[in-house]
Formats: C-alpha cells, sequence, structure tokens
C-alpha cells in the first residue's frame, strides 16, 4: 500500500512560511490541549498527540523542515528514498538478488510516512547488505559474511524513561518472510540518541552468515510541559502577572507526583527554581532535577473592567522600564 503524504503544516495549524517561533507557539498551544493526560476526546487523543509531535519533529528542525519543503508531495519520486516502501530498501534500484524491505507499519512511534522520509537505514554509508561496499568481489566469496545492520528512531515518552517499558514493534519483510511482532525493552532511564539493539533483525548474511542487527535509536517525544536537559527537565511554571508581583503559593506537577512550591513576591520572569530530584532516571534510586521557569501568563483577551484595572495600575505606579 502506497505511503501517504503528510501535510506537517496543516497539522499544525500554520502556514508554509511561518516563522520557527510561530511552529514552536503552535506546538506548544496544541500540545498543551491534546496530551493524553488533559485531553477531552481520549478515543483519539494519543494518535492526535502523536501526529503533533510528529509533525513539530520535522517542522520545528530547520534540516528536516528544509528536506521536507524541498521534496513536498512529489517527496517518494526523488533519488534515494524507498518509493513510497515505507520501509528500508536492501537493494535499491532493485539490483543484485532481488529486493530486501523492512517496514515498521508506524509502530515505532512515527508514522510510515516519517519513517520512510526520515528514517535511518542500513549502516555502513550505502553499503551493500551482506556487508560488501560496491558488492562484486564480495559477492562472488565463498566465505560466510554476516549480514549488514540497520538503524531506525524510536519515539519514547517521558513516562517510559521514568520507569522502563516493553514496546511491541510490527516488524515486516518484503521478500515473502511474511510479519512478525518483536518485543523491545526500553530500559528505566534510557536517553535521547542511546541505541537499543535487537540481534539478528538486520539483513540477512551471505553464504550461511549471520544475519545482521536491528538498532533502535531513542528519540524522546516532545512533552507539552517538560523539556529534558540531560537527566534534568525543564518546564514553564506559568504564573499570573498578579502572583509574580505578590507572590503566591501554587501547585505544579511533575513526573514524580504534583508538588506546592512558593513564590516570593517580586520574582523576575526567567528565574529558574529547582526542584532536586524531580527529575529523569540516573541510575539506581536517583534521579535529575527539575527546574521550573517563572513565565508570565497574559490573557488573551481581557475585559472592560479588567483593562480599568491595568489602567488605573498604571497610572499609580511608580515602576520604570529597565534601561530608562
Amino acid at each position: 500500500m502506497p505511503v501517504q503524504y503528510r501535510d506537517y503544516y496543516e497539522i499544525l495549524g500554520v502556514s508554509r512560511d511561518a516563522s520557527q517561533e510561530e511552529i514552536k507557539k503552535a506546538f506548544k498551544k496544541l500540545a498543551r490541549k491534546n496530551h493524553p493526560d488533559v485531553a477531552k476526546d481520549q478515543d483519539n487523543a494519543e494518535a492526535r498527540f502523536k501526529e503533533i509531535n510528529e509533525a513539530y519533529e520535522v517542522l520545528g528542525d530547520p534540516e528536516k523542515r528544509k528536506k521536507y519543503d524541498l521534496l513536498g508531495e512529489n517527496w517518494d519520486q526523488a533519488g534515494g528514498f524507498p518509493g513510497g516502501g515505507g520501509g528500508f530498501s536492501g537493494f535499491p534500484g532493485g539490483g543484485g538478488g532481488g529486493q530486501y524491505e523492512y517496514h515498521f507499519g508506524g509502530s515505532t512511534g512515527f508514522s510510515d510516512f516519517f519513517e520512510s522520509m526520515f528514517g535511518g537505514g542500513m549502516g555502513g554509508g550505502g553499503a551493500d547488505p551482506f556487508g560488501g561496499y560496491g558488492g562484486g568481489r564480495r559477492q562472488q566469496s565463498n566465505r560466510p559474511m554476516a549480514g549488514q545492520d540497520i538503524e531506525a528512531d524510536l519515539l519514547v515518552r517521558i513516562e517510559e524513561i521514568m520507569t522502563g517499558a516493553t514496546r511491541e514493534l510490527r516488524l515486516s519483510y518484503q521478500n515473502g518472510e511474511g510479519e512478525k511482532t518483536i518485543r523491545v525493552k526500553i530500559p528505566k532511564g534510557v536517553g535521547e540518541g542511546q541505541k537499543i539493539r535487537c540481534a539478528g533483525l538486520g539483513y540477512p548474511g551471505a553464504n550461511g552468515g549471520p544475519k545482521g542487527d536491528l538498532f533502535l535509536r531513542v528519540r524522546i517525544e516532545r512533552h507539552p510541559l517538560y523539556r529534558p536537559a540531560g537527566k534534568n527537565l525543564e518546564s514553564d511554571l506559568l504564573l499570573a502577572p498578579w502572583e509574580i508581583a505578590l507572590g503566591a503559593s501554587v501547585t505544579t506537577p511533575t513526573p514524580h507526583g504534583d508538588v506546592k512550591v512558593t513564590i516570593k513576591p517580586g520574582t523576575a520572569p526567567g528565574t529558574k527554581m529547582r526542584l532536586k530530584g524531580k527529575g529523569l532516571p540516573k541510575g539506581g534510586d536517583e534521579h535529575g532535577d527539575l527546574f521550573l521557569i517563572v513565565t508570565a501568563e497574559f490573557p488573551e483577551e481581557i475585559s472592560d473592567e479588567e483593562k480599568e484595572i491595568w489602567k488605573t495600575l498604571s497610572e499609580k505606579s511608580s515602576f520604570k522600564p529597565r534601561g530608562i
């Protein structure tokens, strides 16, 4: 079945000439609304959130966005990309002994379209699937040769990193071997870019040689609240202007449960507040920290009465902006 093109701009509700800041704001707004923990439409929340995440994964990365814009809806006609196969072609162009393709069917957390356009592939930078470069002489050898390894991205949620998890991936081979479901263990505390090895799930070997391996490269799913920074996390603590000015006691979520924090009067926006041990697992029972960044949140619309209050405040205030 052909892989369907995905319009990431439409998913985020932004124009094609939107700035990176506009794309970031659109993602944050949609992510907060559609995260499975808070979404009203629970039946479709997870699928919708993954769709939003994937769109931002591409449009929020200038290099991926450039590639996406360059190829457009004719992405599968460009040389060097699987022609709508949604997998990794062991014999580009159908050369050699036939075609050997792998498909994950969107089970890595990314869609078939993303896997086809941005997914990893056979290791070795253009090597043939039997471990030879340029093929001819190596393939004529009778020596057993190991098959080539495969790499693919695996989208992992912060919740899975906190405790560890087991995921099922659908792995199908377009060479008559059919489809199999594999169980992949996601270690507690796994980090961005780390690779999970699945032995013997790569390309087949030659002359009785062993199969290569499948390496799943961890990509941490963007969360509407938390931003990973190594084993630490950052989160915006959204406060009303009067809470910043007068001080407040507020409850904020953390991956370890809700925590009450005290805001001192006059705390400046941008101030970082450290919650020790409320970050990602470091090993054993140790965890990184969670840093709350004080952020002033203003209502998009204010009533006439509120306008008058702000006006009165501005007339009576002795505050002068910095630099004046």
